[in-house]
């Protein structure tokens, strides 16, 4: 942790996001109000505005939050089997699919989108692009410590197509997570067996 994640600011700008993430789950992101995010805070509306300039900024930064969050937790499955690369990815990837089904922020964003007005949409959307980028790179980095050697073009395509597939499962899921889960393992042991066997 850098000094400046303690920093006063950067826990007031915390406990706003919070506020909002609480209000949003409750509500839906149409009905967040500044001044309702500022009063579960215990800050004044200014201080809100003042920090993050509108309610785009502050959706902005839930939506940063949010992706953050996810990638760190994908980080923390992958690497908490040691060198099991198959427990490792099976972690990473039942958490993905189990996390994108029940996420209590998801639920409230797509409930309230149903309409077509949800402010907060656009936000998250804008942010695939990052979570596919950051999920790969995710993957990357770990395969890379577990496959020392491994050709980099192969096991950067295993990656960018295990995330994209984990992805479009969380879209349209067809069948119970931990089967999902297993068959998608599976697959992306193969493909990193693969990409780790010298090109003849």
């Amino acid at each position: 942790m850098t000094e400046s994640t303690h920093s006063p600011r950067q826990r007031l700008r915390d406990t706003i996001v919070d506020a909002a993430r609480a209000r949003t789950i409750a509500s839906g992101w149409d009905a967040v109000r500044m001044g309702g995010v500022a009063t579960a805070a215990g800050v004044s509306r200014q201080t809100v505005y003042n920090e993050f300039g509108s309610k785009a900024g502050l959706a902005e930064a839930l939506a940063r939050r949010e992706v953050d969050r996810f990638v760190g937790d994908v980080r923390a499955a992958l690497v908490a089997h040691g060198d099991d690369v198959q427990a490792g990815a099976y972690a990473a990837i039942s958490h993905t699919l189990a996390t994108a089904a029940d996420n209590p922020l998801v639920k409230a964003i797509l409930t309230s989108a149903r309409g077509g007005s949800d402010e907060l949409l656009p936000y998250l959307t804008t942010r695939a692009e990052v979570v596919l980028s950051e999920a790969s790179g995710a993957l990357i980095e770990w395969a890379d410590g577990q496959l020392p050697g491994a050709d980099r073009a192969a096991l950067t395509f295993a990656a960018d197509t295990i995330v994209r597939l984990v992805v479009s499962h969380i879209v349209l899921p067809a069948n119970p997570i931990d089967q999902t889960a297993t068959a998608l393992t599976n697959l992306a042991v193969r493909l990193f067996a693969a990409a780790a066997r010298p090109t003849p």
